[in-house]
């Protein structure tokens, strides 16, 4: 064990490696820690990407959560800084996500535009805004809980080495659940009371890549445009990938504003009806979703 045991946000957490050859699984580890850890939690971690494990873990029992991270075991120490970040800012986006705190959206984006714009733009590495806050900043009436970037394989590291303060996961090589292997890191834009969560990720399997995946740096992926946010034109992703997205998750009210969105702009037909093929809703769903944004 590298770390812990570690309290915070209702949770007792600890930071485990395993060491297998030349693979180090680094993982966080976090269960119910009580009043010990002022708890009891506000609600599931799985809305922060973290999984049950198939069998009780020897540092939580039954009940422990965990997200694990494939990386050599030189990462030791930022993998470390990234768990502390994790556990000091958890708080804040427990309630963000079960007591609707305000999440810090406009200030976080700013932070990132002004911090990987020129730097990124420099290096040659495309990125852009995907997810509710591409539709936001596009005119959709969403009030988004985090901050989703896109971009290339080689830009998963550079953005990571741009906001190496904030990261609260080391980028690695994770799971994001179904089996989805990916590049990729998260980080917490902001104070520990104050802030956004920010994620960016590039598929490494399943082959082929799995739906939504507007941030996949795949050529023929990703429709783009721009907006100007402080001065600097930055590209956000079309509205269509996530009103898509939220059709499959039964997300009602994000829906309408995303539809309202699309009527507006005028839909992309075309790449409605490739992420509609590639969605799983059902086909009268897939139908009526279309409809939808057809019919004023």
């Amino acid at each position: 064990m590298l770390s812990g045991p570690d309290l915070g946000a209702g949770f007792l957490h600890q930071l485990s490696i395993d060491r297998d050859g030349e693979t180090t699984t680094f993982t966080y580890h976090a269960q119910d820690g009580g009043a010990d850890a002022n708890g009891p939690p506000k609600g599931p971690l799985d809305a922060l990407g973290f999984e049950h494990p198939r069998s009780p873990c020897m540092f939580g029992g039954p009940r422990c959560w965990h997200r694990r991270f494939l990386l050599p075991f030189e990462a030791t120490p930022r993998v470390r800084q990234a768990y502390n970040r994790f556990r000091f800012v958890l708080e804040t986006m427990m309630a963000q996500t079960y007591d609707r705190a305000p999440v810090a959206i406009d200030a976080a984006l700013r932070e990132v535009v002004h911090r990987l714009g020129p730097a990124l733009d420099a290096d040659g590495i495309e990125w852009f805004v995907g997810g509710s806050v591409a539709a936001r900043l596009q005119g959709a009436a969403l009030a988004p809980n985090d901050l989703d970037l896109g971009t290339t394989r080689e830009g998963v590291d550079r953005i990571a080495a741009l906001l190496p303060e904030y990261l609260i996961e080391p980028v690695a090589t994770t799971d994001r659940g179904d089996d989805h292997i990916v590049r990729g890191a998260r980080a917490f834009v902001g104070t520990f009371q104050q802030g956004a969560r920010v994620e960016w990720a590039v598929p490494l399997a399943p082959d082929p890549p799995r739906p939504f995946e507007e941030w996949s740096g795949r050529a023929g992926v990703a429709r783009l445009d721009s907006v100007t946010i402080d001065g600097r034109s930055v590209r956000v992703s079309r509205p269509e990938y996530d009103l898509v997205r939220a059709a499959e998750t039964h997300r009602p009210d994000r829906l309408r504003a995303l539809t309202d969105l699309v009527r507006t702009r005028g839909a992309d037909r075309e790449l409605l009806e490739v992420l509609l093929g590639r969605s799983s809703l059902p086909r009268d769903a897939r139908d009526a979703l279309a409809r939808s944004v057809r019919d004023v």
